[in-house]
């Protein structure tokens, strides 16, 4: 056939493909060794007016490379005479997609030759083409067995996964798995979990740092760590654009903290290209093996503060008191309502599960009315009042905290303890039921349908008790580690020299929640219960002497409850005689 005349007008497209796998067998595959071999055969068999479309590091069981999407482009605009590739396998590793490709240039009349396999379209049907395209894709399928089971052997090891550190480090010259500390990078990092401790949410970060022209991790990495053909690829047009789901991203990675953390994500199948999140209990935690660039505590600080929404109202900023707040009769939180009235701002939070969308559910509560500042006044004083006694009696907290821990954990863990030994035993009993159940099956006293119903019922128990039990051991070996707890609390209150006021910072890290009671009028007073819980210590009550009233101050505070209820009945008598006036029932 080599007296076929070829035209001049369209193109010979020489098509070179190279996975990683194909780099390992050395450079026999490699792109330039196949651009020589295509080169001089379409020389010497006359073909001039040729082009080189190359994919190098893609997997032949990927149609999404850049390469061979642009050649289809040319396919379909009529601008390709013929295709050469170095063998069959370069053209893709799925006989059935191949397939389907071989019979869309013979519609097009557009000739393939694989120059290795001696496959020609021109020259007839080679019968054994369609075994060949087969047998390259066993190869993909049998390389993808071997490449996932040495990925779950290093993640099992605790080697890190990723191909390159995250943002904030950089590889050890000296050790490939090893993570350092890319400082410039971690400078930035370190500022965005602060921001994030400052109440700032993860659009106002990113809006900020573009505002600032910071590079973004990806042009960060690009152009610190790329050249070549690998910087070419990546698009740095917007160097300065931050999303705030890169933000989140940074947030939300326990690497921060000096972890490794493997089988976030998987594929479901090699031919398969679309990555699936992993349940975080799918995950592999590897505490420790590398430098932190946070500490523990700040991180699930913030892990705790990404769950609760920023919501900015009119004011226009968030209420960083949102989240923290929770109803002590239903235990739903605490919605926070703001607004002007003139010039004053009229701020307080009410129980969510009061609201009318979930009253007409059958699901309210009382409001727990109470204003924003009356719980900032409180939650002040209660870290000023802490913080001074923690100063001042350091020994003595110590004390009080593992006395307290001790009461609480030996009470805990003996419940714990009975619940686990009771979830053994059930768990024994499905097991000796599903047993039974199999054999009546297998005998015919039970039908498959009814099998199936009980086995079924069977092991969602037993999957829910094992859950469990596993929470409770979980808990159990918590109790160990309470000792700890207070030494990073006296750390927490050395970090601060003043408590005259409230910042976002100081809030979110001594404050763990607030609990709050519905308001108590019976006495003539508005009294409201409102118990703060901190961060390691719970809800910690200072050991205080009984103090008792002279009888001039018993006598003042009678005077004063006896002038609240007058007024309060007097404000009643106005409200029904205005009522009466308007024509509604008092």
């Amino acid at each position: 056939m080599n007296n076929i005349k070829h035209t001049t007008e369209k193109i010979t497209a020489l098509y070179e493909r190279l996975s990683r796998e194909d780099k390992l067998q050395g450079d026999s595959n490699s792109i330039i060794n196949q651009k020589s071999i295509l080169e001089n055969y379409a020389v010497s068999k006359g073909f001039t007016n040729y082009r080189h479309f190359s994919d190098d590091d893609y997997t032949g069981t990927n149609w999404e490379r850049p390469a061979w999407k642009e050649l289809i482009a040319e396919i379909e605009a009529g601008n390709v005479s013929e295709i050469i590739v170095k063998d069959m396998s370069r053209v893709g590793r799925d006989y059935l997609r191949v397939g389907l490709f071989m019979e869309m240039l013979r519609e097009s009349g557009i000739r393939l030759i694989a120059v290795n396999d001696g496959v020609d379209t021109f020259e007839g049907d080679d019968d054994f083409t369609p075994f060949r395209n087969i047998i390259s894709e066993w190869y993909a399928r049998d390389t993808s067995r071997k490449i996932r089971a040495s990925v779950q052997n290093k993640g099992n090891s605790g080697k890190p996964l990723t191909t390159r550190p995250i943002y904030g480090y950089k590889l050890d010259p000296n050790d490939k798995n090893h993570w350092l500390i890319d400082e410039e990078a971690a400078a930035i990092v370190r500022r965005i979990f602060q921001m994030a401790m400052n109440g700032m949410g993860a659009f106002k970060i990113a809006k900020q740092f573009s505002y600032e022209k910071i590079e973004r991790p990806s042009y960060y990495f690009a152009t610190r760590y790329m050249t070549g053909e690998s910087q070419s690829i990546r698009d740095l047009s917007e160097p300065y654009v931050w999303h705030s789901s890169t933000i989140k991203g940074i947030l939300s990675k326990a690497e921060y903290c000096g972890h490794t953390v493997n089988f976030r994500s998987s594929k479901i199948s090699y031919k398969d290209k679309k990555i699936k999140k992993n349940d975080k209990k799918d995950w592999k935690i590897f505490k420790n093996t590398h430098e932190s660039v946070i500490d523990e505590e700040t991180f699930e600080i913030v892990q705790r503060l990404l769950k609760t929404p920023r919501r900015v109202d009119t004011t226009g900023e968030a209420n960083p008191l949102t989240g923290l707040m929770w109803c002590s009769d239903c235990g739903a939180k605490m919605r926070n309502h703001r607004s002007y009235k003139g010039d004053n701002l009229i701020d307080y939070y009410v129980c969510t599960a009061n609201s009318n969308a979930q009253r007409r559910y059958g699901e309210s509560c009382s409001s727990h009315y109470i204003r924003t500042v009356v719980v900032r006044d409180i939650v002040l004083e209660s870290i000023r009042r802490v913080a001074e006694y923690v100063k001042f009696n350091e020994d003595e907290f110590v004390e009080l905290l593992r006395k307290e821990s001790t009461v609480k954990h030996e009470q805990t863990a003996k419940s714990h303890r009975k619940l686990i030994a009771k979830n053994e035993r059930r768990i024994a009993e499905l097991d000796m039921l599903f047993r039974k159940t199999y054999e009546d099956n297998a005998i015919g006293k039970l039908t498959d349908e009814r099998y199936e119903q009980l086995s079924g019922e069977y092991e969602r128990e037993q999957r829910e008790l094992k859950s469990q039990n596993i929470e409770l051991q979980s808990q159990l070996d918590d109790f160990n580690s309470e000792s700890l707890r207070s030494d990073k609390f006296i750390e927490l209150v050395g970090r601060y020299t003043e408590f005259d006021e409230l910042t976002t910072p100081m809030l979110n890290e001594f404050i763990e929640k607030i609990i709050v009671h519905e308001a108590d009028k019976s006495s003539g007073w508005r009294q409201q219960e409102v118990e703060i819980y901190f961060n390691f210590i719970g809800n910690f009550d200072i050991p205080q002497e009984e103090i008792e009233l002279s009888q001039e101050e018993q006598e003042t505070q009678l005077k004063l409850l006896a002038k609240r209820i007058k007024q309060r009945e007097a404000s009643k008598k106005y409200y029904e005689k205005k009522k009466a006036k308007q024509g509604q029932p008092a």
